[in-house]
């Protein structure tokens, strides 16, 4: 094996150029599949770590998004008031009454897009731990103020710090800027709940957030909401909630990349073809070497198909390496399922990373494959005489 091994590498030494060229060809398609792998990670990681598995959403039963979800006042006040509801500092339920609309803005370099904004309640702040204050100061309840996502203040006009933002006919100071991390919030709009929901004519708030006392409690506290005659609700955990936000889309782009990577896979699978056929077609004295030497048909197969399986690695790997360098790239896309704006970065996590670098070994060893049959199938005194 050892022999095999250094008889593969040196050939692919000696031929530096083609090697070169063809391991180029399946970078290049390698990149364009994690790349796509790298888009939907992004999304899904940002949406599941919007949620917490310590808190429920309360929404409108069918509602497949806080968008579509209406929650009438006294549904809200018999969902705060459960047993397995945590209580703050104060002593009140830690649940938060909170309104969701979409709003169009116009982003700085002059296209318009749709923002969520989000009205939260005092309890919010203490649900989403994550969330913290970068310039400026957390808004005033009661007042008509605002404060934005680090991703929006640096994407939208008049969404930076001091500005003032035109919102359902009112003007609403921005007084703060924060950052939630690698989550959905960072590209919201938070304001007063109820402020908001006067200024957009709501009648009834979108969800209710509930901290739980104990994780466990969620599925008791489902059963009850969920069978309550005067209640037509429906209860998740939020992490759950929000990894449901990402399934389209992420399985959009990931079919996506699919698809482009057979269209380009195909080409680089021909390009090592051809390498390995010329290969083999150069080294005909060797291989009749090889074969009068006592190397078996099986020896000669499984020493050019790892030629070529050297080849789609060493593809995958440059092809990973320049992949990588996309996790430094913030981008924005719509969700499908709130038709929102969304910021997040290209993820390389070790499912990306797998999968890529399977494929380029797969794209090796069927480009190799009929090459190295041919070789095999070589007879020893034809061999020779070729040479």
């Amino acid at each position: 094996m050892r022999l095999l091994l250094f008889y593969s590498l040196r050939n692919l030494l000696a031929r530096r150029m083609t090697t070169v060229l063809t391991a180029g060809g399946m970078a290049l398609v390698v990149f364009v599949f994690a790349a796509m792998l790298m888009l939907a990670a992004g999304l899904e990681r940002t949406l599941v770590d919007t949620g917490s598995p310590e808190n429920a959403v309360v929404l409108r039963r069918s509602s497949e998004t806080e968008v579509q979800s209406s929650i009438e006042r006294r549904e809200a006040a018999i969902a705060e008031v459960q047993p397995e509801v945590a209580l703050g500092d104060d002593g009140r339920p830690l649940a938060a009454r909170e309104s969701v609309v979409l709003f169009t803005l116009e982003k700085r370099n002059g296209s318009p897009a749709n923002v969520t904004i989000r009205g939260i309640d005092e309890p919010s702040l203490a649900l989403r731990s994550q969330v913290r204050m970068v310039a400026g100061r957390p808004l005033r309840f009661g007042a008509q103020e605002v404060m934005v996502g680090d991703k929006v203040a640096g994407s939208y006009a008049s969404a930076g710090l001091g500005d003032s933002l035109r919102l359902a006919q009112r003007d609403w100071r921005v007084v703060g800027v924060f950052d939630a991390g690698n989550t959905a919030f960072s590209s919201e709009i938070w304001g007063d709940a109820d402020q908001l929901m006067q200024a957009f004519r709501r009648q009834a708030y979108s969800v209710v957030v509930l901290g739980l006392r104990d994780p466990a409690g969620l599925d008791a506290l489902k059963a009850r909401l969920e069978a309550d005659p005067r209640l037509q609700v429906e209860v998740l955990r939020e992490d759950v909630y929000y990894r449901e936000q990402s399934e389209m889309m992420a399985t959009f782009l990931r079919i996506l990349g699919i698809a482009l990577t057979a269209i380009f896979s195909t080409g680089a699978v021909v390009g090592a073809m051809i390498t390995m056929y010329a290969a083999v077609a150069n080294r005909v004295g060797e291989i009749g070497t090889l074969r009068a030497l006592g190397f078996g048909r099986g020896i000669i197969l499984t020493a050019f198909l790892l030629e070529s399986v050297f080849l789609g690695l060493l593809g995958g790997l440059v092809g990973l390496l320049a992949a990588s360098l996309l996790t430094v790239i913030d981008v924005s896309t719509t969700n499908f399922q709130t038709f929102s704006e969304l910021a997040f970065s290209f993820t390389l996590d070790l499912n990306t990373i797998l999968q890529a670098l399977g494929f380029s070994l797969f794209m090796g060893f069927v480009g190799g494959a009929l090459p190295a049959y041919r070789a095999a199938r070589m007879e020893i005194l034809t061999a020779l005489r070729e040479a």
